[in-house]
């Protein structure tokens, strides 16, 4: 297939990846307003975003019922109420609200992560392609470009609710995109007859793989446009050039794992990227200005791109047909664990120790990855 026909093929599901990019890239980017907004530290921060992976876990949970409900019109949908949420926390100062709004928006998120991975693993069985890479840069871009939208608009003086409503109306016109003809993703539910395939070890192993990348990961795009703001004194533009810097790396190196998807063998794949990760991390956390730490985003970006699009491959390849969706769900919801605790966790770091010392523990922990791996690879036999 050319790559022009790829790229149609894959519209719809991209198009959700890119909408999640642009609606958490102007949450990561116009986080130092919210803050401001709402009068408080990291620490107080990290404890009102708590309840958004609450929501987004329990929605995941019913993800599965909702997509088979639903049929073709579950993604459609999913990214609409998404796209909604998002538009919510930009509206209070209300310290009792926030929380809520949050957790609209990491419901809505939950939703539509479980339903689009499992829909980019249908595409990829069905046509024998590499399609993950591909997705996950999608959303990499728009979070870039929702990050530098935002940093834009922030400088110019608009406020969160201004900036965070008009970021949601571009999710709106992403959701629509997101509508295919025949876009049924079926396996997501357990069969009734008693013939359901066991899902074994594979997707809570890929599951605390993709845990860890979205850690380091998402930790990162939350965390990196304060640490340049605040640690290091950059201006409102520098500082939501942080996530943008990470995030449009990682897109750039997505594309070049869709590449490698197939040639290199992927457990040799997601080493390498821990180990370039743990090393960005690090410079990110010693630089002594926003350009040091521009160049630690960058290398952390390379290095963390490939890992959780590997490990949803991996679950989807190493699954049996009839438990492909059900596995693809299930690793997700572990796996965003990782996505949505990750910043509560590093903003309770950061409280106590200050940002520096958060992106130390990020690197840290990307090392887990050389445990896990050998694991995964171990169910193929």
């Amino acid at each position: 297939m050319s790559p022009l026909a790829t790229l149609a093929y894959a519209r719809p599901a991209m198009a959700a990846f890119a909408a999640m990019g642009v609606l958490w890239g102007t949450f990561a980017a116009a986080l130092p307003d919210l803050k401001a907004m709402l009068g408080v530290d990291e620490a107080q921060l990290g404890l009102l975003i708590f309840f958004t992976p609450i929501a987004a876990i329990s929605a995941m949970l019913v993800a599965p019922a909702f997509g088979a409900a639903l049929g073709r019109a579950a993604l459609p949908l999913s990214v609409a109420l998404m796209a909604g949420a998002f538009a919510l926390p930009g509206q209070t100062t209300l310290l009792w609200v926030f929380p809520l709004a949050m957790a609209c928006a990491g419901a809505a998120t939950g939703l539509t992560d479980v339903l689009m991975n499992a829909r980019v693993a249908a595409m990829e069985t069905q046509r024998g392609l590499h399609l993950m890479n591909l997705a996950h840069a999608a959303y990499s871009f728009g979070y870039a470009g929702g990050a530098i939208l935002t940093g834009v608009l922030r400088g110019a003086g608009w406020s969160p609710a201004w900036v965070m409503g008009t970021m949601a109306a571009v999710g709106l016109i992403c959701a629509l995109a997101t509508l295919e003809r025949d876009g049924r993703i079926d396996g997501l539910r357990k069969p009734k007859d008693g013939t359901a395939v066991p899902l074994g070890l594979v997707p809570v192993i890929g599951g605390g793989i993709v845990l860890i990348a979205f850690m380091t990961e998402n930790a990162a795009e939350n965390w990196s446009a304060l640490h340049i703001e605040q640690t290091l004194g950059g201006s409102p533009e520098q500082g939501a050039l942080g996530p943008a810097a990470l995030a449009l790396t990682m897109g750039f190196s997505r594309l070049g794992g869709q590449w490698l998807a197939g040639r290199v063998n992927p457990f040799t794949l997601m080493r390498l990227g821990a180990v370039i990760a743990a090393i960005g991390a690090f410079v990110a956390a010693q630089a002594g200005g926003p350009g040091m730490a521009y160049l630690g985003f960058i290398v952390m970006g390379i290095g963390a791109s490939v890992l959780a699009p590997t490990a949803f491959s991996l679950v989807g390849q190493m699954s049996a047909p009839g438990a492909r969706a059900r596995a693809v769900a299930r690793a997700t919801l572990l796996g965003y664990f990782g996505y949505f605790f990750g910043p509560p966790l590093l903003g309770v770091i950061a409280g106590a120790f200050g940002l520096r010392m958060a992106f130390v523990f990020a690197a840290c922990l990307v090392g887990a990855i050389f445990l896990l791996a050998p694991l995964m690879a171990r169910q193929r036999t």
